[in-house]
């Protein structure tokens, strides 16, 4: 099995450390460097092609944000996961409009970080429970653009509200008693319609355009 190659970006030292030490001991990963602020991030992505990059958002100089867009824009195929203790409204939407394919919050457990790296590594879109709420909560309330049509069925607009829960593909089968392989086909078909790129995009389309209401 090909290890999937991590890059650290955070300014604490004892975070890196202890993020590079327990990422060291899963045979799934490889931790290809750590580093402590945006631009580093950037140079060291250039130099080592990391699948995944743990980037935390504020960080002197160039912070996370500016970081994940320079890297979205130059290096496509490696996917960003924002790993903060932020939760504020000035963070989650900057962080995912610059091209973060996850946020996650530094209380994040072991196994789920684990999982998390997999996730995105594997093409999905991930987003902390607590981050998707407040997703919704914020998206809900800015102005729709006029002319989006809604192309969904009414399974596929079950699909979606689920995405916009942040639920994968296993837990959305569970809710809605279908097969996962059943589900890749909604997502897919749900993505393809909605013409983005991935979950999160979806979710940002789904409530601004109205197309799934916040519980």
């Amino acid at each position: 099995m090909t290890a999937i190659r991590v890059l650290i970006a955070d300014d604490h030292a004892v975070v890196r450390q202890g993020l590079r030490t327990f990422l060291g001991l899963q045979d799934e990963v490889e931790v290809v460097g750590d580093v402590a602020d945006g631009a580093a991030a950037v140079a060291a992505v250039a130099a080592e092609r990391p699948d995944v990059v743990l980037m935390d958002l504020v960080m002197p100089g160039m912070d996370g944000v500016e970081a994940i867009r320079r890297i979205a824009a130059e290096h496509p195929g490696t996917r960003v996961i924002a790993l903060t203790s932020f939760l504020d409204d000035d963070k989650v939407l900057p962080a995912i409009r610059a091209g973060a394919a996850g946020y996650l919050l530094k209380d994040v457990g072991p196994a789920d970080l684990v999982k998390g790296i997999r996730t995105v590594y594997g093409g999905e879109a991930l987003l902390h429970p607590a981050v998707a709420a407040r997703l919704m909560e914020e998206v809900a309330g800015a102005p729709a653009p006029a002319g989006v049509a809604d192309p969904l069925t009414a399974r596929e607009h079950d699909v979606l509200a689920e995405i916009v829960r942040g639920h994968a593909n296993k837990r959305i089968a569970l809710e809605l008693g279908i097969s996962e392989a059943t589900v890749k086909i909604h997502v897919s078909s749900v993505l393809r319609k909605l013409g983005v790129a991935d979950r999160t995009q979806a979710a940002l389309l789904a409530v601004r355009e109205g197309l799934v209401l916040p519980d």
